[in-house]
């Protein structure tokens, strides 16, 4: 991964930019030298043609995407759409990245955590690190240095 090479991700959305959504980037840009490209879009709402048409702008935002991350609070508020969204990844073979509900005053639905292959928290470097092991299959290992006084 580099930047001109950085891991395509798409993250789960229901047409809209809500809190979590723009949080998932909010961490990622708090990572030293982690470079992606998001392609979810949802301001790409389609006008006209329904559900079909939202079905297919979904599928085209998904199908350039290296890793797939699924939003619980999304999965628990737009049940239907989330799960085509994960179908559409899995018969892809992207990975599916679950990120629990911000702030843990709810739990990750129990469909969403068996069909994913990670299951994290909110934390920038545990995004970052998800990615680039669902994506590009890098190993992650890293220790933490701690000084004292």
């Amino acid at each position: 991964m580099s930047e001109d090479n950085p891991i395509r991700v798409f993250v789960s959305h229901n047409f809209v930019e809500d809190d979590d959504y723009l949080r998932v980037f909010e961490f990622l840009e708090c990572v030293d030298q982690f470079f992606y490209l998001n392609c979810s879009k949802p301001e790409n709402i389609p006008g006209t043609g329904g559900l079909e048409a939202i079905k297919e702008e979904l599928l085209s935002q998904i199908e350039p995407a290296e890793a797939v991350i699924i939003l619980a609070s999304h999965f628990n508020e737009h049940t239907d759409l989330v799960r085509y969204q994960m179908d559409v990844a899995e018969a892809g073979g992207k990975p599916l990245i679950a990120i629990r509900p911000f702030g843990g005053a709810a739990e990750t639905p129990e469909e969403l955590v068996t069909r994913v292959k990670e299951h994290i928290g909110w934390n920038e470097r545990e995004i970052a690190d998800a990615l680039r092991r669902q994506a590009r299959l890098e190993d992650t290992a890293r220790w933490d240095v701690i000084d004292f006084p």
